[in-house]
């Protein structure tokens, strides 16, 4: 009867209610009734803060373009009868390319020249003989509509005959040929093509942002993924008179020596211009903890704690920032480690 009384609900309610009370003490205080241990401190990296040099750069991607560039066309219609040229040859101003059939042209170029000569000598005869009265005005001045005629013609066939020699008319590197011996060609077809390539033009957009950086003569440094680690150095030619409403930027053009003829016309370069050179704060952008809308860094005091600092950055580039407010030259800024930092606590510094 006693245990019964003992085991009752009520008895039971209060044991459990006492176990709960017991168990949450616990938990609540985890510590309790050991030494409180001091926080072992964090290991960090530090980097000294100092003025820096910071080149602000501005880069863009360009496309080469030919100095100059035209496509080689025929301008008669004939039978190719020689060609000197092979493909990416380099060719001087005034090379002979093509030959077409021309002795038709050459011909009648012959025979106008005699009668000029004949002409000529038949204006003369009659000069002398007005010069007695033996002949009229009217002959002399008839003889004379004759010469200029021939001359008139003779110029003709000579331009026609021209026209059966295609030449280079400029210093350049020729493209592919698409003409043989024996081939018929018709006026306006492709022969070739001629690109001056030296120097080589790099046009490029720039955001109407920097358009006050820009000035004529400007240097340029163009970079091509054909050749890694090489440096196309250049000046700025010309800058468009329009900036462009679309993308609101401004057209460029640079001028890059290519005396090795590395440079081809259509290559992608990535284009950097040197837009001005400061003094400034620059850290590693692993460095920055942001917090919110807040910028911070830890630095390290003489005591080797830390104190969350805040800051107010400015230009970036790749991996790095600057700094325009809240640190100073002289002062250990934390680069690595700061995922276990809190404001105060201590740290020792790894080195290396």
């Amino acid at each position: 009867m006693a245990a019964r009384n003992l085991f009752n609900p009520v008895t039971i309610i209060l044991l459990i209610a006492a176990v709960a009370v017991v168990y949450f003490l616990g938990i609540a205080d985890p510590n309790a009734g050991k030494e409180e241990r001091p926080q072992n401190p964090v290991p960090v990296r530090v980097q000294t803060v100092q003025m820096s040099e910071y080149r602000d750069v501005i880069e863009a991607l360009g496309t080469a373009q030919a100095n100059e560039s035209i496509v080689v066309t025929a301008q008669a219609q004939d039978i190719v009868m020689a060609v000197y040229f092979d493909d990416g040859d380099l060719v001087k101003a005034g090379d002979v390319l093509v030959e077409l059939d021309s002795r038709e042209e050459t011909a009648r170029v012959r025979e106008l020249k005699f009668r000029l000569a004949e002409a000529n000598r038949q204006y003369q005869r009659l000069v002398d003989l007005r010069r007695q009265n033996a002949a009229s005005q009217q002959q002399l001045e008839s003889q004379d509509v004759t010469v200029k005629e021939i001359i008139a013609s003779l110029e003709v066939a000579e331009t026609q005959l021209a026209q059966k020699r295609i030449v280079a008319p400029f210093d350049g590197r020729l493209g592919i040929r698409h003409v043989s011996v024996g081939s018929l060609v018709s006026p306006g077809q492709q022969i070739t093509t001629l690109d001056d390539v030296n120097p080589i033009k790099l046009d490029f957009n720039v955001p109407e942002l920097f358009f006050a950086s820009l000035k004529v003569g400007q240097e340029v440094v163009a970079r091509s993924g054909a050749y890694p680690g090489e440096e196309f150095r250049g000046e700025i030619r010309s800058i468009d008179s329009r900036v462009d409403p679309l993308t609101r930027s401004i057209l460029v053009r640079a001028i890059l020596p290519n005396k090795e003829n590395k440079l081809r016309p259509g290559m992608l370069l990535r284009v950097s211009l040197l837009r001005s050179v400061d003094e400034a704060i620059i850290l590693p952008e692993k460095a920055i903890v942001p917090i919110n809308d807040q910028m911070f860094v830890y630095v390290i005091d003489d005591q080797l704690i830390a104190h969350q600092k805040p800051v107010t950055i400015g230009r970036r580039k790749p991996g790095i920032v600057e700094i325009i407010d809240g640190i100073k030259p002289g002062d250990k800024v934390v680069t690595e480690g700061m995922i276990r930092l809190r404001n105060g606590v201590a740290v020792f510094v790894r080195e290396g």
